[in-house]
């Protein structure tokens, strides 16, 4: 797992509203603890046999409110005129429908109602992922590979 990883699951379990995510796997073990006044995250990782074993442990503070609350409201402002395509269920989020093929949608790309911009696997089913609106699509907000939940916000949509 590397730390883009480590750092989307924490992105991911602050979105979630849990207070206390544990990951297990056979070389890390991670757990998220998120509170009303900070976020502590543990990682310790093994090393390979052969190896010496070091633990690893970091602490993320919460960001400065202050600096977050000014920059939200003009984002907010901003993103206001434009409509979200929203994950239906939760899965993973993908972008292309097959590794070797090209991206459904691009930022620019003017869509319809009945255009395809993701899919979105859910128990082994792709389940394509329509627009439901026309306009052009102005912001990607997933990266792909990355798990959705229900109502997740994937795309924005300029409609004018």
């Amino acid at each position: 797992m590397e730390l883009k990883d480590i750092q989307n699951l924490i992105k991911f379990v602050a979105k979630s509203g849990a207070s206390e995510v544990k990951l297990e796997m056979e070389d890390i073990k991670i757990t998220i603890k998120t509170g009303s006044e900070k976020t502590e995250t543990t990682i310790l990782q093994q090393a390979p046999m052969g190896m010496p074993q070091m633990g690893m442990s970091g602490q993320v503070a919460p960001p400065n409110q202050t600096q977050e609350a000014g920059l939200g409201a003009n984002v907010a402002a901003e993103e206001s005129k434009f409509i979200e395509i929203t994950s239906p269920i939760i899965g993973t989020f993908y972008r292309k429908p097959s590794p070797d093929k090209d991206v459904f949608v691009e930022v620019g790309d003017t869509v319809g109602p009945d255009t395809v911009v993701c899919m979105v696997e859910a128990m082994k089913l792709f389940n394509e992922i329509e627009a439901e609106v026309t306009g052009k699509i102005v912001k990607i907000l997933i990266e792909d590979g990355t798990p959705v939940e229900f109502g997740q916000p994937l795309f924005l949509v300029d409609p004018s």
